[in-house]
């Protein structure tokens, strides 16, 4: 993988020349073969662009922003006639939860000026809560019901239309963020139909089956391969965790396993977002029974994080770990994927002023993070999904998210500049000393990431901040 993302990447270095200012060319599929056009997006591009005056950052940004748009959509209405969209996560032809949610977030501030746009975002929450209902122990799923190339090989229970069955908090979570966010942005409550309340009741008893109070829960997963961050110990159970009100999640956003299994960001996730069921199904279907058992779970959560989730550093002070298991051990690390500690604030899960919060993110981004990698090329967090010293961009770009110094800021965005190894977008994971060495020359949810944190920027009024930019 890595010895053929080298081989594009050159190829890709010879046709952009690494050019001039006069040359930077679009790297957009050509508009007939794009799957998805929003009129009012292209207009918002162009308005931006002729805001930024930074040659090669008025380029990357027109890549990114529309790169969702252009190369992972696929919107259509389904038997019923409403609005039904899978969303690719890039070079891999599946959806994910986290992924498609995040991959379409920053559309959200356009759909009162595009309702075909809005339809297709209300498609993308349509498509997640059918999923949800399939299987809610699932991460990733394919656009109809066939087999995963996964099912002879992963000891879990697959179903048609699965993908990948790796249990992780946060795909509960995110449609719940997106749909939340729709709800409030356009004031269409018709996707918290019958569906939707299947979901809630199947998110509710997932929750509640790993927080293993009555032994290890229902959900297993082993599978046949040599790298170890792809299964779980114990026959597929995972590590022993101590029954205190924390939800276990046996595997990462980066879709790597747990070691301790109560995933502190994740459980900060699944408090937010139970909090924004219980608002939903108070407001919007007027059922306060459901919506009290997603408080009170809500609260229960939140109160063992306070309990279990702080440790005191001898450097930092309190910090909150990246995962416990409720006996006292604490796994001191941040990986790149959100959630993370480090974008808890973005996720809008903690306080920027949270104190615990800034020690943490001071550990974070410190070399007493085991994963965060330093070299001549660029710095950040990475984890063990691709390895060491591969920095991951999105870890720049919740740098910049959650940081209140413009020196900061602009550090950051010089990084992204300088890593993109001539291709005009951002990848997974680049080499801490040469950005030439990446991997995934095609991943949607950080180009569209990319596009987001421009857009908040020029919101902001940092437009000088932008075009001062070497």
């Amino acid at each position: 993988m890595m010895k053929k993302n080298i081989l594009i990447c050159c190829l890709l270095l010879v046709t952009f020349s690494v050019a001039s200012a006069t040359d930077y060319k679009s790297q957009r599929p050509k508009e007939q073969e794009r799957l998805f056009a929003s009129p009012v997006i292209e207009r918002d591009i162009v308005r931006v662009q002729e805001l930024i005056t930074h040659d090669k950052l008025r380029w990357m940004f027109g890549n990114c922003l529309p790169n969702t748009l252009d190369t992972t959509v696929h919107f259509r209405l389904d038997d019923a006639g409403l609005p039904e969209t899978f969303v690719y996560t890039g070079d891999i032809a599946a959806m994910w939860l986290r992924d498609s949610g995040a991959q379409v977030w920053p559309y959200l501030r356009y759909v009162g000026e595009d309702d075909h746009l809005r339809q297709m975002i209300e498609g993308v929450i349509r498509m997640q809560l059918k999923q949800i209902n399939l299987d809610p122990f699932a991460n990733a799923f394919l656009d109809g019901p066939i087999m995963s190339k996964w099912a002879e090989s992963d000891e879990t229970q697959m179903l048609p239309g699965v993908y990948e069955r790796k249990w992780e908090i946060d795909s509960l979570c995110y449609p719940i963020r997106l749909a939340y966010a729709y709800w409030k942005a356009t004031g269409d409550s018709s996707i918290f139909d019958a569906t939707w309340i299947k979901a809630v009741e199947n998110i509710l008893v997932t929750f509640r089956d790993q927080q293993r109070k009555e032994g290890r829960g229902s959900y297993r997963f082993l599978r046949v391969t040599d790298r170890s961050t792809d299964g779980k110990s114990n026959i597929g159970w995972g590590e022993p965790v101590c029954p205190v009100g924390l939800i276990a999640s046996a595997f990462r956003p980066s879709d790597d396993s747990t070691h301790f299994q109560f995933l502190v960001p994740s459980n900060f996730m699944a408090v937010t977002s139970l909090r924004k069921m219980a608002e939903i199904l108070t407001t919007v279907n007027h059922l306060p029974e459901l919506a009290a058992e997603c408080s009170a779970l809500s609260n229960e959560v939140e109160q063992a994080l306070q309990k279990y989730a702080v440790y005191d550093h001898p450097t930092f002070g309190k910090i909150y770990a990246y995962e416990v298991d409720g006996f006292g051990n604490h796994y001191l690390m941040d990986d790149a994927n959100v959630p993370s500690l480090l974008a808890m604030p973005y996720l809008g899960d903690v306080s920027l002023d949270d104190p615990i919060y800034q020690n943490t993110r001071r550990f974070v981004l410190s070399e007493q993070n085991p994963f965060f990698f330093k070299g001549s090329a660029g710095e950040g967090i990475g984890g063990p999904h691709i390895g060491y010293d591969m920095v991951w961009p999105m870890s720049i770009m919740m740098r910049a998210f959650t940081s209140k110094d413009d020196a900061e800021i602009a550090y950051c965005l010089q990084m992204l500049l300088d890593t993109d190894a001539g291709t005009g977008f951002m990848h997974e994971s680049f080499h801490k000393d040469d950005a030439t060495n990446f991997t995934r020359e095609w991943f949607a949810w950080q180009n569209s990431l990319f596009g987001e944190l421009i857009l908040r920027l020029v919101d902001e009024g940092k437009l000088d901040l932008l075009n001062q930019l070497k």
